[in-house]
């Protein structure tokens, strides 16, 4: 359930951008990412990094599609949102606060989020989402930059990438559990 809501609103955003305009796109996917910082904040859970910075950037673009350029293109837009994507998710890593553990520590006991370990799975699992954003941006820009490939391509490596690191995000904490036999809820866990 955390992992459809922490990606809701790109799915929104990615949907939206195939069936009417980007300003629209953008403006849903902002409001989308305040909706789940609104379901936060009312079961009292903290504001996450990436649900607040994915809001900004959304309006940013949705701020800079009314004011400077409302003529910029469907792949400017979606190269704009991976740039801020990838940046929240490496930006979180250089501040040596993982975007993934705010979601991890909710979702264990306070004792098994102090185990050893426990903050590095979370590093090692954005940096996962990390190289996800970096492929999303990386396909994006071959179809901005040479425009004759089908769209299928960009959408086929997002899709690839964004399955992979959720698939990642699944897989890693119940390897660790078996490599270090710790017990069963003492790494992040999906839920």
């Amino acid at each position: 359930m955390a992992i459809f809501l922490i990606l809701a609103p790109y799915g929104a955003f990615t949907f939206l951008m195939f069936v009417t305009s980007a300003l629209l796109s953008v403006v849903t996917a902002s409001a989308i990412c305040l909706a789940t910082i609104a379901v936060d904040l009312w079961y009292g859970r903290s504001v996450k990094m990436l649900a607040a910075g994915s809001a900004i950037i959304f309006a940013a673009i949705g701020l800079y599609l009314v004011l400077v350029d409302p003529a910029l293109g469907t792949l400017g837009v979606k190269v704009s949102v991976d740039v801020g994507i990838f940046v929240i998710s490496l930006g979180s890593i250089l501040i040596r606060r993982p975007f993934t553990l705010q979601y991890a520590v909710e979702a264990v006991p306070a004792e098994i989020a102090a185990m050893p370990g426990f903050l590095r799975a979370n590093y090692i699992i954005t940096a996962a989402w990390t190289v996800a954003a970096l492929a999303m941006l990386a396909a994006n820009l071959v179809l901005l930059y040479i425009p004759g490939l089908p769209i299928w391509t960009s959408l086929a490596i997002a899709f690839a990438a964004r399955n992979s690191a959720i698939y990642f995000t699944k897989w890693y904490p119940e390897y660790r559990r078996i490599k270090y036999c710790t017990p069963p809820d003492a790494l992040p866990h999906p839920r």
